[in-house]
């Protein structure tokens, strides 16, 4: 099992003003799986994926990663979790600006100075481009991509530490509907290759991409669904 959550909670505020943005919830996800995580605006999903994803610390329950508590673990090895078993894709890209797109994808390789190789590290960039077909685009700037050519640089970089599951947070959301096509083609394609994909999304149409979808409303779980009706990429559809 790659994650176990059991009355999983997180609390903002102080004493004064709370606000509960995760109530209870509990639910598994094995790997190799694809799992849309479905709400509106304001209905947790974004924190319950960064419960899950170590970008914040829960306020009460029990979490498991690869049948470990993760409340044992120290910082650093939160940090390794992050940078070696985890890719992160975001609505916005977060590529650096004035860069290229192989420096953008080489960065988390960067951060363990320890395994640093210059030839690997090389491999490793041009192999993630062309697993998302933007090795064309190896020495471009940021700036000189569409907006569906920088999503796919983020999930190449995503990719470069080949890890064990990938977060997705609205990685449509600025996007034109070919290149969200495009971009839920490659995701689908990579959990074909086995990864396991957490998508979180406001949209029905893209969530269907996932073989599970589990409803989140007021920050607790009110349907966990197998997808009957999947969505695939468009028959013929290329990436350009």
């Amino acid at each position: 099992m790659l994650i176990q959550v059991q009355n999983l909670c997180k609390t903002y505020g102080d004493d004064g003003v709370k606000t509960q943005a995760v109530c209870g919830v509990s639910f598994n996800i094995e790997k190799g799986e694809f799992v849309s995580i479905m709400g509106p605006s304001g209905s947790g999903k974004s924190t319950l994926m960064q419960l899950l994803g170590f970008l914040d610390k829960k306020s009460d329950g029990e979490y498991f990663f690869e049948g470990k508590d993760t409340s044992q673990f120290s910082e650093d090895e939160l940090a390794k979790i992050r940078n070696e078993k985890i890719g992160f894709v975001f609505q916005t890209f977060n590529l650096l600006p004035r860069t290229t797109v192989f420096e953008n994808v080489e960065l988390p390789l960067l951060y363990d100075t320890k395994r640093f190789n210059r030839k690997e590290n090389k491999q490793k960039v041009e192999a993630a481009l062309k697993a998302v077909s933007m090795d064309h685009r190896i020495n471009y700037y940021s700036n000189q991509l569409s907006g569906g050519e920088k999503q796919r640089v983020a999930i190449a970089r995503a990719l470069v530490n080949d890890p064990e599951v990938i977060f997705a947070d609205e990685p449509t959301g600025n996007l034109d509907s070919k290149s969200g096509t495009q971009v839920m083609k490659i995701l689908q394609e990579l959990n074909n290759k086995g990864k396991t994909i957490i998508l979180v999304t406001h949209e029905t149409f893209t969530a269907q991409h996932a073989k599970r979808i589990i409803y989140v409303k007021d920050g607790s779980i009110i349907a966990d669904d197998m997808v009957k009706n999947r969505k695939t990429a468009m028959d013929g559809e290329l990436l350009k």
